[in-house]
């Protein structure tokens, strides 16, 4: 049995559940469920049947299963009570410290993140305080089972989160040792963005008459995004990254490489050019990883370069800009990049940087997600250098004056700079930062390449081709005959 949902302005007290939880979601800003908690929640809170959930990120599925399960802890049992597995650390991190959130004012709820790439002793130690709730990723959930360092027999219930991309990792195997390790009588929830055939064939082997919710897909074709896209040569894919960083000097985004290789290069080419910019990938540790993350949620960073898996789960406010160093295999996977901007009312942009042979496939993800892509040219010197001027001229303007603290130093500055007039002064103040624009633009070129049209340069590039291999051929052609004439 499946069910389509849509939301209505329900209040969480409708749930019954308790204060304390109520308390705390007030203070997040929680007032009305979202369409999938209006549904799972009373499900959960009243029925022992397993859940289906097709849902994406940002529909609010953490709090959808992580409210019920908090209100319905037992704190008199000693027992890992709820198991929730999901496929990346950064995601374990993220659902643990939300329920934490939810649970602020339930002082006796204990909740546990277990993930690899930190020592698995401390896990150990921890372990040994019996928390109620674990948050694990399935590798890690299965190493310490497998050691008897972690025992599910009696947990009530398990959620999958993003069973999809778990399964697509190649989790199956772990998902599958824990399933039969766990409880018998467990009630399981699946939550998925796709219901892709290793998950069908999950749930019917691990699952029994299960309640099936559908939620619509809050990222397709989401009216806060614009959707566009530079076609240029692949060799100037990272200048283009250059060019939008530097015609927009508040922009909080994330850049998407295909490879861990890639990511660091932009990285390393976005840090040599003095931009406030880091990156996420596999090589780093979870120290690592997590600091970058805190720099890059508190707006250290302005620019995040990552990969698709080191960026599943990463929920991130505030973003303005997504960018595409290299368009994603899966059509899906841009829907899901680009629902990371233009939230909570606010704007956003998601762009692609392609090739000519590229634009088949932007045209692929039009069809099957309902976005539409404006063609923007890439903006050359001038413009960046007018855009930068205008924004240092701007921020001198409207900067708070503290009259007190400066007064002591102007005797000293009014000295320094007696010599130049009122025009002179300008001229020098702006250029102590804006001379580096003028200098690295001014001699730039234009690097858009033809639209569409670029089918017309690739069939001249290839009529080109021929002529020259005809004239090569014909010459050998004529040598040949020569020699045979001899």
């Amino acid at each position: 049995m499946t069910t389509e949902i849509s939301g209505n302005k329900k209040s969480f007290f409708n749930f019954s559940l308790k204060k304390e939880i109520i308390k705390a979601i007030n203070e997040l800003g929680f007032n009305h469920p979202t369409p999938i908690q209006e549904k799972v929640i009373p499900h959960i809170m009243s029925s022992n049947r397993d859940l289906i959930a097709s849902a994406q990120t940002g529909t609010g599925k953490t709090a959808a299963f992580g409210l019920p399960l908090l209100d319905t802890i037992n704190t008199e049992n000693p027992n890992v009570q709820a198991l929730i597995l999901c496929p990346t650390r950064e995601l374990c991190i993220q659902i643990t410290n939300d329920l934490r959130s939810y649970s602020k004012y339930l002082k006796t709820i204990n909740i546990l993140a277990v993930y690899g790439g930190v020592k698995i002793e401390k896990q150990f130690k921890s372990l040994k305080k019996e928390p109620q709730i674990i948050v694990g990723t399935p590798g890690r959930t299965k190493d310490l089972i497998k050691r008897k360092k972690l025992f599910i027999g009696k947990t009530k219930r398990l959620v999958l989160d993003e069973a999809d991309e778990m399964l697509t990792m190649g989790f199956k195997d772990d998902l599958e040792y824990i399933l039969k390790a766990s409880s018998s009588e467990r009630q399981t929830l699946l939550f998925s963005a796709t219901m892709t055939t290793k998950v069908i064939g999950v749930t019917k082997k691990y699952m029994n008459n299960s309640l099936e919710i559908s939620v619509a897909r809050v990222n397709k074709a989401a009216e806060n995004v614009q959707h566009v896209y530079y076609m240029v040569q692949a060799k100037h894919r990272y200048e283009v990254v250059k060019r939008i960083a530097d015609m927009n000097p508040d922009i909080y985004g994330i850049v998407f490489c295909r490879t861990r290789r890639e990511t660091k290069d932009v990285a390393n080419k976005l840090i040599n050019d003095h931009y406030n910019a880091d990156t996420i990938h596999g090589d780093l540790s979870q120290s690592e990883r997590d600091e970058v993350m805190r720099r890059f949620r508190k707006g250290q960073l302005q620019i995040l370069i990552a990969t698709d898996v080191a960026a599943r789960g990463l929920d991130v406010e505030d973003l303005t800009h997504v960018i595409n160093y290299n368009l994603p295999d899966d059509d899906e996977i841009y829907v899901h990049r680009s629902g990371r901007t233009g939230r909570a009312g606010k704007k956003g942009i998601s762009i692609a940087i392609i090739h000519g042979r590229e634009h088949r496939k932007l045209k692929d993800i039009e069809k099957t997600s309902g976005i539409s892509f404006n063609k923007q040219k890439v903006p050359n010197g001038l413009d960046i250098c007018k855009k930068r001027l205008y924004a240092l001229i701007d921020k001198i303007e409207k900067v708070d004056v503290n009259e007190e603290q400066i007064e002591q130093f102007l005797p000293y500055i009014y000295d320094k700079l007696n010599w130049l007039d009122r025009e002179e002064l300008i001229k020098h103040f702006v250029s102590t930062e804006f001379n580096r624009y003028l200098s690295y633009y001014k001699n730039s070129k234009d690097i858009n390449e033809e639209s569409h049209g670029s089918v017309k340069t690739h069939m001249r590039k290839r009529n080109r081709r021929k002529f020259y291999n005809s004239k090569k051929n014909n010459r050998k052609n004529r040598r040949s005959n020569k020699k045979r004439t001899r």
